[in-house]
């Protein structure tokens, strides 16, 4: 499993790409793209493909890109999703490394990761919301963090395992 530094630079490279590309899937309808999550399949990708720090970098450098780049997300949307996405590539990566590859490790640091990050987007947003950018609440987090996010968990789940898998194959000939 190991890859070199030029391999992961070009596969995080592809993954921050990924980020700013796959919202315009969904831009149009935003509750589609609240549902989906869509720049957070290349930050999982990216984590467990090129590990923790990788990960972190592509997670937090994504949305704050995008907002140069096409004015979105806006504040403040985009800065508890930088560090929500951050916590997802450096959780994800760590966890995966540390779980050694095993059978289910995909799912476990996904799962792992994707709690810490949405604790994170919480615990961002509220301060956010203490600076008085937006209305901020435990109804707000709940809904925002799982409920509406089931189908893009779910998604993530079903799709990003196999992925990796594959990538890791190809990548290791």
């Amino acid at each position: 499993m190991r890859k070199n530094n030029l391999t992961k630079l070009t596969v995080s490279a592809l993954c921050l790409s990924l980020c700013l590309v796959l919202p315009f899937l969904t831009g149009q309808i935003p509750q589609i793209g609240n549902m989906l999550l869509p720049m957070h399949f290349p930050v999982f990708i990216c984590a467990l493909l090129c590990g923790a720090g990788y990960g972190a970098i592509v997670g937090f450098v994504a949305p704050i890109l995008r907002y140069i780049m096409f004015n979105m997300p806006q504040p403040p949307v985009g800065i508890p999703m930088a560090f929500e996405l951050m916590t997802y590539g450096l959780v994800a990566g760590f966890v995966y490394k540390k779980l050694g590859h095993k059978k289910y490790s995909e799912y476990k640091a996904l799962l792992v990761s994707m709690l810490a990050g949405r604790i994170v987007w919480g615990g961002v947003s509220s301060i956010v919301a203490l600076a008085g950018a937006k209305a901020f609440s435990v109804e707000l987090f709940i809904a925002g963090g799982f409920v509406k996010a089931v189908p893009g968990i779910i998604l993530q789940l079903l799709i990003i395992p196999p992925i990796v898998k594959r990538l890791n194959k190809t990548i290791n000939r």
